[in-house]
């Protein structure tokens, strides 16, 4: 690839989506709920991972329509304690359905009180999925970081006319938990957040009390900035949460938050769902890219790409776009 002759800084920002793209759940969601219950008492012939499917998936939609984006509204109005909440409920509500079937009680969404369930139970399947003990990294990801991290200490070395500067993030549909998640599974993951009208600090959540004034100093990080929907007060595909992100890249490397200034940049997002990760990203005006895990569900004519290793011919060619 032949050198710039710009003397303009090109500076790629590059996210990602995290569930389903970067991590997933192993086992199973239904098959982590059906086990953990049973470590607590409840019997397998009746809180089986069938019947946790079904009723997790009719109880997680009640509680979007009743408290979208993890109550955060709510949080805002004092009337809601955030996602810890929303997902505690939740995980009543499944069990709920499930015990109310067999006669345990009553069954109702909202009646989770009238259900006693172990004690620990829910602490239990919080604290699992805020960690590795939960999740896996696909396995491209760690490969593909570990090569990332070269070409990020290349940048700045116009030698083969790559980006100047490389700022990593992520963009997710989901609460705070994350961070945590990420790190847990061996990534290193910097401090910088949402903060989109309320300092995501200050919102209840997971990371309430986590320290973070030390925050990247000596780090390297793999991923640089983490925008959830929750903190950015948006979903994907909204355009408002990739603002966020393009605002908190230019606070990561110190920069005026005018987007004006953003002019010389490459946006690029990568991400497992169609409607919210590609078609979101392309109406913010980002570059796109799909990366199908599962399925291929609603993505024809999408820019696809099927490993993360398949994305640097894409970054290069995006930089030679700059020369």
């Amino acid at each position: 690839m032949a050198p710039s002759n710009s003397n303009r800084s090109r500076t790629l920002l590059l996210t990602f989506d995290a569930f389903s793209t970067l991590f997933y759940p192993r086992p199973a969601v239904p098959e982590q709920y059906a086990a953990t219950a049973h470590s607590f008492g409840l019997s397998p012939s009746i809180v089986t991972p069938s019947k946790v499917k079904t009723r997790f998936k009719e109880t997680y939609k009640a509680q979007s329509k009743r408290w979208p984006n993890y109550g955060r509204q709510g949080v805002l109005r004092g009337r809601y304690g955030g996602p810890r909440q929303w997902w505690t409920e939740v995980i009543r509500g499944t069990f709920t359905h499930i015990l109310g079937e067999d006669g345990c009680g009553p069954g109702r969404v909202h009646d989770n009180e009238e259900v006693q369930l172990p004690d620990g139970l829910v602490e239990n399947l919080l604290d699992r999925f805020a960690s590795k003990e939960g999740y896996a990294l696909y396995p491209d990801v760690e490969p593909f970081f570990e090569r990332l991290r070269t070409l990020r200490n290349m940048s700045g070395s116009d030698s083969r006319g790559l980006f100047s500067r490389i700022v990593v993030g992520v963009i997710s549909n989901s609460d705070d938990r994350v961070p945590a998640v990420l790190k847990s599974l061996g990534l290193k993951v910097g401090n910088v957040r949402a903060d989109q009208g309320r300092s995501s600090m200050e919102l209840p959540g997971f990371e309430e009390g986590i320290e973070t004034s030390s925050s990247d100093s000596g780090q390297v990080n793999d991923i640089d900035i983490v925008i959830t929907s929750y903190e950015a007060g948006e979903e994907k595909p909204h355009p408002l949460i990739f603002e966020v992100a393009q605002r908190q890249a230019l606070s990561f490397l110190g920069e005026s938050s005018e987007m004006s200034s953003m002019d010389d940049w490459t946006c690029v997002h990568v991400g497992d769902n169609y409607e919210q990760d590609y078609k979101g990203a392309l109406n913010a005006g980002w570059k796109s890219l799909l990366l199908p895990r599962d399925s291929n569900d609603g993505s024809s004519g999408a820019d696809t790409i099927p490993t993360l290793d398949e994305l640097f011919p894409r970054l290069e060619a995006y930089a030679g776009e700059r020369n």
